[in-house]
């Protein structure tokens, strides 16, 4: 069970990061020059709030460059968003890949590809009992 605290907690943290990725905050040359959609898709932060682990979706390449280039920018990052919800203990900062964007993407262009073959089976189908 979740603690309401701690989920508060995880939501303005997400929230921080989010805002510094869009304002440009982050200063890492990889994070800031990339061309792929980057997203902080889900934060969790402890029980005890020592530690918050988030998860960064990447659509594009250089997926493992950006999570290496978030984990380098960690002390900085944990101080903007310490300075940012005003809490005694700013959690440590643990950034893990997320694919659960580009899955559901890919699940997306399957249904799409399931539903267009239906489709052109169907016509095919239908073609064939006005030829005869």
């Amino acid at each position: 069970m979740k603690f309401e605290r701690t989920q508060s907690i995880s939501e303005e943290i997400k929230k921080s990061i989010t805002k510094m990725l869009i304002e440009g905050h982050i200063k890492n040359s990889v994070i800031l020059n990339t061309h792929s959609l980057i997203s902080v898709v889900a934060v969790e932060v402890v029980r005890d709030l020592k530690y918050a682990y988030i998860y960064i979706s990447v659509l594009g390449s250089g997926k493992e460059e950006i999570i290496e280039s978030f984990k380098k920018s960690a002390g900085f990052i944990r101080r903007e968003v310490g300075k940012q919800i005003k809490i005694r203990y700013t959690p440590e900062l643990i950034f893990l890949s997320d694919d659960s964007i580009k899955n559901g993407v890919d699940m997306i262009n399957k249904i799409h590809d399931v539903s267009k073959h239906d489709e052109d089976t169907q016509v095919n189908e239908n073609f064939e009992r006005y030829e005869d």
